[in-house]
């Protein structure tokens, strides 16, 4: 039984297996995510990332464990904790025929958005997308198209927000405004994230919390600066390596931090 009346996740003992001779995609996987921080999600690709993100969301359904998002059973009442949370991801692809505007009022109306013209200009100034609110979806940059999917993302004014790549295929400057942005939605409104990232620098500046996967499992985890010290590395790129490749007694260090949390 999971109950914390400060978690925006609960996450017990959460499986998925595609098929039931198959190895699983996800095993085992237990966390808490405080209302109002921001926690990474990282692993290479394969590790489980998009599988577990996907049953947070209640678009899959586990093979065991629970999920409690916003204090909401997922598995008997989603829809209460859905209104309420959003996602975000670049590889995720808007109906190219409509516009920007278009596509953001189909998501208004889908989160029952109070006002939604009035949100939708509010975004388009925030996130710098005034210019391209006519231009159908299918013609934009794929950094224009990470904008718009972030725009799509907050525009039920979240309270649980889920971003894979956040600011994929951004350049360098329109990243760290991204982040920037990210960094104060999250103190201005206490909305918890959950972020899975390849961009070390990324999940070193926002996430005060990392879960490390490898083949569906957390082998481990703890703060940036925590994990910096655990492997004796300059960057957290240096820890993935290690942890990914087993490098060294990265495994031994891994495993000893995973028995710990147990």
């Amino acid at each position: 039984m999971i109950t914390d009346d400060n978690a925006a996740l609960a996450v017990q003992g959460l499986t998925k297996r595609y098929r039931p001779e198959g190895a699983p995609a996800v095993v085992d996987l237990s966390f808490t995510l405080p209302r109002g921080a921001t926690w990474g999600l990282l692993g290479g690709n394969g590790a489980g990332k998009t599988t577990t993100i996907a049953m947070l969301l209640g678009l899959l359904v586990p093979s065991g464990g629970r999920i409690l998002a916003l204090g909401h059973d997922m598995a008997v009442d989603r829809f209460a904790a859905l209104a309420r949370m959003n996602f975000s991801s670049p590889y995720v692809a808007l109906p190219h025929r409509l516009s920007v505007a278009e596509n953001l009022m189909v998501y208004a109306h889908l989160y029952g958005v109070p006002k939604p013209r009035q949100r939708i200009e509010e975004l388009a100034e925030q996130l710098q997308l005034t210019d391209l609110l006519k231009r159908p979806a299918g013609e934009l940059s794929a950094g224009q198209k990470t904008r718009v999917a972030l725009a799509k993302s907050l525009v039920n004014r979240p309270d649980l927000l889920l971003l894979d790549e956040p600011t994929a295929s951004l350049d360098p400057d329109t990243g760290d405004w991204v982040r920037s942005w990210l960094e104060r939605y999250r103190a201005e409104s206490g909305c918890a994230i959950l972020l899975a990232s390849h961009n070390m620098a990324e999940v070193e500046r926002l996430c005060a919390e990392v879960l490390v996967l490898r083949a569906g499992r957390v082998v481990d985890r703890g703060s940036p600066s925590a994990l910096l010290e655990r492997y004796g590395r300059d960057d957290l790129e240096e820890v993935f390596l290690d942890i990914a490749r087993e490098r060294g007694n990265a495994a031994e260090r891994a495993d000893g931090s995973a028995e710990q949390m147990a």
